[in-house]
């Protein structure tokens, strides 16, 4: 029983690779459908994950300064720092007293001679300083209005906190951008996915009526359609396959002709070195998320296709 099922699933292997051949000259409208679908997958897939890491990079770069009063005791700033690291929305709190601040004062300014005397010269006018990293910049105001409650305030200096607002800015550009990108990814998948379903619907539905006289037979011979369907199936499930092969080269192509003939190190807001690093480490995991993706596509199709025309229409 076994070895007859092992052949009869080989037989639908083999006239799925039949019929694919067959009809390869019908196949070519919807496999290119597919591999337009599968490309704009695998870039949106490794353009978010390029702006993730710009993203974190730019994050881990970014600080919040809390300036302290020179009134408040080391006791009270510890304690100020101990509540902010327990909050959720921060990685990481540094307490710098004043000697530690007017060093990390005279390491940021070495180049600039004329601010490092006067902050030696003048007493230590550096204050105290609490140094706090946010895990996402939107939680930004959230620390803020804890820093602004009242037990908080009064420990800090007129102009606390700082952080830099140009790398908050350039992080809220990039973060919209891939939102936005996303969004556009999302929507022009689902279209092409649609459209590329519907091809194949009717690929399948011409495919079938090409051999109506031969389904019938073999429906005469006592044939089960699961038998009759499979190659149809399989047949689809090629073009997903196909079709994934294709989409990894041309995005494969792509990066090649930006770090050969372009030499281009970034396109805009995208980081074409990390973007191919990424992709060559994750080459193996896109290739079967393509494949997987296109012949889910191209079967879920089929089936419909067979479900609908093959009961129905061939007696």
């Amino acid at each position: 029983m076994k070895s007859h099922r092992l052949i009869t699933f080989w037989r639908i292997i083999h006239n799925g690779i039949v019929n694919f051949i067959r009809n390869v000259s019908l196949a070519v409208a919807a496999m290119a459908v597919m591999v337009v679908t599968l490309t704009i997958v695998l870039f949106s897939l490794i353009t978010n994950a390029t702006f993730a890491n710009t993203i974190a990079q730019i994050t881990n770069k970014i600080d919040i300064s809390v300036f302290l009063q020179d009134s408040t005791t080391d006791a009270q700033a510890k304690q100020l720092a101990s509540r902010l690291a327990a909050r959720p929305e921060i990685k990481k709190v540094q307490y710098l007293n004043k000697q530690q601040a007017l060093q990390s004062y005279i390491e940021q300014n070495r180049s600039n001679q004329n601010l490092v005397t006067a902050a030696t010269e003048s007493g230590n006018p550096i204050p105290a300083t609490i140094l706090v990293y946010p895990r996402n910049l939107n939680q930004i105001p959230s620390i803020k209005a804890f820093l602004d409650q009242p037990a908080n305030h009064q420990l800090q200096t007129a102009d606390s906190p700082s952080y830099n607002g140009d790398r908050k800015q350039a992080i809220d550009n990039i973060t919209h951008a891939t939102d936005v990108l996303r969004k556009i990814g999302v929507v022009t998948v689902a279209v092409f996915a649609v459209i590329c379903a519907l091809i194949i619907f009717n690929t399948i539905q011409m495919a079938i009526f090409n051999r109506r006289d031969e389904i019938t037979i073999m429906r005469l011979l006592g044939a089960s359609t699961s038998y009759i369907r499979g190659p149809f199936v399989v047949e689809s499930a090629i073009y997903g396959l196909l079709s994934a092969i294709f989409s990894i080269l041309i995005i494969n192509s792509a990066f090649l002709a930006s770090s050969g003939a372009l030499q281009a190190s970034s396109l805009g807001l995208l980081d074409i070195n990390y973007a191919n690093q990424y992709f060559d480490a994750h080459f193996w995991k896109l290739l079967v998320l393509q494949i997987a993706i296109g012949i889910i596509i191209g079967t879920v199709s089929s089936v419909i296709a067979t479900r609908r025309y093959l009961k129905f229409k061939i007696r």
